[in-house]
């Protein structure tokens, strides 16, 4: 078993290694994917492996991000709007600049006082998500179950919980569902211990300013849409207005129109400033060796409460599920924690941080992750599959039965990693 177990584990750390490559080429050929965690969940099928004879789903345990949203904030648009509608009264503006203002002005009539808010695109992805699930597994769903669900305070989590939900009560009115979102879940659903945030506040900020330096080139663009070199002397600033319609650009594919921003940029251009972004979020959220694994180990308490929530089913002989929401920045830790396929590489070199991870891959509009679990009656055993996204994904586990592990394997191994990323860490203690 041991010598099966090391063999298992070298061939996933190196099918890892080259399934993690993302290339300029692909983010060329999709320029959705540019936008990092701004990318539309792109799954519209699940992939389900049938589970082997004898063995039926009883339990399912889920964290998903919200859906699909708009900026931050309204002054993500506003910003750029407003320095555009000035420089057009000061006849500043290109004939490519004016066209910018028009495009911008249209789309601000529907994102004006949304920012941050879920989109109807973002409903619909968990609304799906809920009836993929389903119909994957109505074992699981049938008659009165009780389903947990919890969210962040944040209105698009609650949001895309609330869609989730009445996907799943569509589906069956006799669910039992009980929705939560309070400060009472916080530490597991959305965690940043105190040495994370030493960190991510000011550790890892220098040598990413150089990168960002190195890989933003706006004077192409800024000359683009701007005629008058004193107005952009006096009022534009190149690097933040590249990045500001960056953002807006990225974005454009979670609001659902016809407007689209990316021919202000070229695929090059995209390419280098999604690979700062993906920096931030490896650097921050990711298993990078410079940050110590302490925004990992963010993500403990949630593997416990997977881990209790687990054991408290099984015991049980009921079918249930436990249903999650938060954001991107909790949905990385969590993959890596795990240790699914592909979610927990390290690269020490920041010109090489996308062939090791990549944000839109792991965290996009929706991500989530399913651990899905199956007992046969007659043996008692119980297996575990788990997906990223809707795709079954290897763990570090040997497996004669991919992608199914059994659960006493699984928690011997989360166990373990509990134990080690809790010790990096302040953590709250978990409430029932």
């Amino acid at each position: 078993m041991k010598k099966i177990l090391l063999v298992s584990a070298l061939l996933f750390a190196c099918f890892g290694k080259a399934a993690a490559q993302t290339t300029k080429e692909e983010m060329t050929a999709d320029l959705n994917k540019t936008g990092g965690v701004y990318y539309a969940y792109p799954v519209s099928e699940s992939a389900n492996t049938p589970a082997p004879k004898g063995f039926k789903p009883f339990y399912i345990s889920h964290y998903g991000r919200h859906g699909s949203r708009y900026l931050i904030s309204d002054e993500d648009y506003t910003r750029v709007a407003s320095l555009l509608a000035e420089a057009s009264a000061s006849c500043a503006l290109t004939p490519l600049g004016e066209e910018l203002r028009s495009r911008l002005d249209s789309l601000m009539k529907e994102t004006a006082g949304r920012g941050g808010d879920l989109t109807p695109l973002g409903v619909r992805q968990h609304r799906d998500i809920a009836r993929r699930m389903f119909e994957a597994y109505p074992e699981v769903f049938k008659g009165k179950v009780a389903i947990s669900a919890r969210s962040t305070l944040v209105p698009r989590c609650i949001l895309s919980m609330d869609a989730f939900c009445e996907s799943l009560k569509e589906q069956n009115p006799a669910l039992d569902i009980t929705r939560e979102s309070t400060n009472r879940y916080m530490n597991y659903l959305c965690y940043h211990s105190p040495e994370s945030n030493s960190y991510t506040s000011k550790e890892w900020k220098e040598q990413y300013r150089k990168f960002e330096e190195k890989h933003t080139h706006p004077d192409r663009l800024v000359a683009s849409i701007f005629s008058d070199s004193d107005f952009v002397d006096k009022k534009v600033n190149p690097h933040d207005f590249a990045w500001s319609l960056y953002w807006i650009a990225s974005g454009m594919q979670d609001v659902e129109t016809k407007l689209s921003f990316y021919d202000f940029f070229t695929p090059d251009e995209l390419f280098d400033l999604w690979r700062c972004f993906n920096y931030r979020f490896y650097a921050c959220d990711g298993n990078y060796p410079g940050n110590r694994g302490l925004p990992v180990a963010n993500a403990a308490n949630l593997l416990r409460n997977i881990i209790d929530s687990a054991d408290a089913a099984i015991a049980s002989g009921k079918t249930s599920a436990t249903l999650r929401f938060g954001h991107d920045g909790n949905l990385i830790p969590l993959a890596a924690i795990l240790q699914l396929e592909d979610c927990a590489l390290q690269e020490e070199d920041p010109e090489k941080f996308h062939t090791a991870f990549s944000d839109f891959k792991i965290a996009p509009m929706a991500g989530n992750v399913q651990l899905i679990f199956f007992r046969n009656d007659k043996t008692g055993e119980v297996l575990v599959k788990l997906m990223l996204n809707e795709r079954e994904k290897r763990i570090p586990v040997a497996t004669d039965r991919f992608p199914f592990y059994r659960w006493d394997d699984v928690k011997n191994l989360y166990e373990r990693v509990y134990k080690e990323n809790a010790a990096k860490i302040t953590l709250t203690p978990l409430l029932p």
